[in-house]
């Protein structure tokens, strides 16, 4: 009788005992790291709210109808202001309102987004919030560590950790660098710049992904992918992988590292969507899956 393996596992098999346990062992422990992360005070698990300004003065506040909500238990009915300015915003609190900006006692000032790569933190009781901008939008995300998503989580389901999943590619460079259009969840579209092109061999075929850079000053290859499994166990829009930036034109890609977007925890994260060209006609078998229960 003979016995038909998988590709993945008989890669796999091929590898000696104690290369195969250290790989994995070194998979389970970033996964380990990736779920602390996830979980964490200020994790995506946390988020409670995501309310977008308008131009003018915008209401912070228990109150119902408030631009910005917060719990009762957190805030007093009218709070403070969020007063938008063209480009800026500016926070200003009301008296009794309690709220801390940055640690200390809030007052008037000009707040910083998360565009700048440390937005400003304004704080009622165990709640804290802050500034987003995602394209000409700007809103207020809003985080509790008392969120029942995050009392409620029980870690994320994955595929078997497979060495065959680990592959390198070659890195063929743009010159310059290209733009493109990312569509989002928030239906907008967002530009990011793509470096160049991968391109490598999975299961016998040819495949290639084209990477972003999403922040500028930490240099990693971003690639937002969907494959077939998407409509049997993986997160339906899509998932993520980040690799080391191309060393002699080669990455290395594990996708036993793919993980899952904010979106698929929270309703109120702001995730990129899959560009044409990463939307793979095949399955990916590897890292995180999706149960539709977060």
């Amino acid at each position: 009788m003979r016995l038909f393996l998988p590709l993945a596992t008989l890669c796999l098999l091929a590898l000696p005992a104690p290369a195969q346990e250290a790989y994995r062992a070194s998979v389970d422990a970033w996964h380990a790291g990736r779920v602390a992360r996830l979980s964490a005070e200020d994790g995506w698990l946390t988020l409670i709210g995501r309310d977008w300004l308008n131009p003018g003065e915008n209401t912070l506040g228990s109150a119902p109808g408030s631009t910005v909500l917060l719990p009762d238990w957190a805030a007093p009915a009218k709070a403070g202001l969020f007063i938008v300015e063209g480009s800026t915003v500016r926070f200003k609190p009301l008296p009794g309102s309690g709220l801390l900006l940055n640690g200390k006692p809030a007052v008037e000032a000009v707040l910083k987004s998360d565009a700048t790569g440390k937005a400003d933190v304004l704080q009622a009781g165990r709640v804290s919030f802050y500034l987003i901008q995602r394209g000409a939008k700007v809103g207020v995300r809003v985080k509790d560590p008392e969120a029942p998503t995050r009392k409620a989580f029980h870690g994320v389901p994955r595929y078997p950790v497979d060495a065959a999943w680990r592959v390198e590619a070659d890195f063929i460079p743009y010159n310059p660098p290209q733009t493109r259009a990312i569509s989002t969840v928030l239906g907008t579209s967002e530009p990011m710049t793509t470096p160049g092109l991968l391109r490598f061999k999975l299961g016998g075929r040819e495949v290639t992904l084209e990477p972003m850079l999403e922040d500028p000053e930490h240099p990693q290859l971003f690639i937002i992918f969907k494959d077939t499994t998407s409509t049997k166990g993986t997160y339906p829009a899509g998932r993520f992988l980040y690799a080391d930036m191309p060393k002699d034109g080669k990455v290395v890609l594990d996708f036993n590292r793919a993980i899952n977007p904010p979106c698929a925890f929270s309703n109120f994260a702001t995730c990129p969507l899959p560009p044409k060209q990463n939307q793979l006609e095949m399955d990916i078998m590897a890292g995180e899956k999706y149960t539709g229960s977060h």
